[in-house]
């Protein structure tokens, strides 16, 4: 899946979302609406990591993504 692809749906990935960023509210995934730029930058406040860290765990979300 790509970004395109899981901005689109959202709704139905948030939940998986969830599961893997589980310090994520219900108000942050709201926020996030699908962009990767919202997701690396809420994966870097919550969890204290590099930009660099943020993207690649964003981007591995994305690959096993199956929605």
């Amino acid at each position: 899946m790509n970004w395109d692809q899981i901005e689109g749906k959202w709704k139905q990935v948030r939940g998986h979302a969830k599961e893997r960023w589980g310090k994520m509210t219900d108000d942050d995934l709201d926020t996030i609406e699908g962009k990767r730029d919202q997701l690396v930058g809420k994966i870097q406040e919550l969890y204290g990591k590099s930009r660099e860290q943020a993207e690649e765990d964003a981007e591995e979300f994305c690959s096993r993504c199956r929605c």
